[in-house]
């Protein structure tokens, strides 16, 4: 049933994918009872499913929000305020806002869906992605979170003294890339007040491109003629030094 006017089918602000595995259920149902419905952001959630499990988490799910909930089929479209779940059996992608699911092979290799999925928002969406790590074990998510960041978008991580179990979250921060680290009641009205900062939702890629390449060049040289740094400008480009460098040109300026 649908819980939204067709008003909100439309293009989402913000693209959230949240992953979870162990202990996600709790957290996914308090994230979701303190999140504003009319943010204007959609929210795609990966978590570990078994291959033979019936997931209940759309009907569970729906019991704490009045955003409609949905699992996620192939080539469907994502529209603001809506909440979609992966199936199981599926890794799922994002090319040109769209859903693209793929079969799970069974193998012996490891799968990690959420390092999959945040990997593609990262590229499909830019800045527009946002990443956040809830309850889990392992470390799926910690490489998909290094992509969104290096890509512009947001990180949150759940407080790991909040999370059943704390893997995920605990291998998250460790790398450094975490914008906020939050009890996931506390996420939704985060996010609320990210999308609603005028700065965020402004295209300024160009303008900053223009600001800052000469003093982004200058300090490149200089980090390149460093005793025992062998660092290629190709190379250095496709990380986070980029961005960063530019950033902290913008700041001195100031």
């Amino acid at each position: 049933m649908d819980n939204t006017s067709n008003d909100h089918l439309n293009s989402p602000s913000l693209y959230v994918g949240i992953g979870a595995s162990a202990g996600g259920l709790e957290a996914l149902e308090d994230f979701l009872a303190y999140t504003p419905v009319d943010t204007g952001l959609s929210f795609i959630i990966v978590q570990h499913l078994s291959p033979d499990y019936k997931s209940m988490m759309v009907d569970l799910l729906s019991r704490k929000t009045k955003m409609n909930v949905l699992q996620i089929e192939d080539g469907m479209n994502i529209f603001a305020n809506h909440i979609y779940l992966i199936p199981p059996k599926k890794n799922l992608t994002v090319y040109h806002s769209k859903f693209v699911l793929t079969d799970l092979v069974r193998d012996s290799s490891l799968n990690l869906p959420i390092d999959i999925f945040f990997r593609s928002l990262a590229i499909d969406q830019n800045k527009k992605a946002v990443g956040i790590i809830l309850s889990g074990t392992g470390s799926d998510g910690t490489l998909g979170i290094k992509a969104i960041k290096e890509q512009g978008g947001l990180v949150i991580v759940q407080d790991f003294t909040t999370a059943k179990f704390d893997g995920m979250p605990k291998s998250a921060i460790s790398t450094g890339f975490v914008d906020y680290i939050l009890t996931p009641e506390q996420m939704g009205m985060t996010l609320r007040d990210y999308v609603n900062h005028p700065s965020i939702m402004i295209d300024d890629s160009s303008l900053e491109e223009k600001e800052s390449e000469s003093d982004y060049t200058k300090i490149l040289s200089l980090v390149r003629t460093q005793e025992n740094i062998i660092c290629p400008q190709n190379q250095i480009q496709k990380y986070a030094w980029k961005s960063g460098l530019r950033r902290f040109c913008k700041k001195t300026k100031n």
